[in-house]
């Protein structure tokens, strides 16, 4: 039951850095990169406002958000991993199919292209298991200097 408990904890914990990586990165798109499309999305709840706002999104502001996804993905693996005293590979794993979902969850809320439909679907495993297997690899050990 502890050991349950410690995993699921690993995973959120892992999915909690991810999220914040991810918005970071978004907000330094919407800030600095695409100003214009950052104050157009400020303060709007209107689903086809946001829809619209969406479609007239350029390419270039959609690939920094996943450059943010894959850069909190790979984080949220390693965090997930490094916790874990145990298959570390497979709380990586976990922490990207969480991520996944939420991702789903999230384009069916701000409908985006195609393209990033399926971006959403085969960006986040496969980088939340390069953090966790990062986790397993070990830093060469250091040659002294003569």
């Amino acid at each position: 039951m502890r050991s349950a408990l410690r995993s699921v904890l690993c995973v959120l914990a892992g999915f909690v850095v991810a999220t914040a990586v991810m918005m970071m990165v978004e907000s330094i798109n919407g800030r600095l990169l695409y100003p214009d499309l950052g104050r157009q999305a400020q303060g709007v709840t209107d689903r086809e406002t946001i829809r619209a706002i969406m479609a007239s999104a350029p390419a270039g502001a959609l690939l920094v958000v996943l450059v943010g996804w894959v850069v909190g993905s790979v984080a949220g693996g390693w965090v997930g991993a490094r916790l874990a005293n145990r298959a570390v590979l497979a709380h990586g794993a976990a922490v990207g199919v969480l991520l996944t979902l939420a991702g789903i969850a999230n384009n069916l809320m701000l409908p985006p292209p195609l393209w990033f439909w399926v971006a959403t679907i085969l960006v986040f495993l496969p980088a939340a298991s390069v953090g966790a297997w990062a986790r397993l690899v070990k830093a060469p050990p250091a040659v002294p200097v003569a």
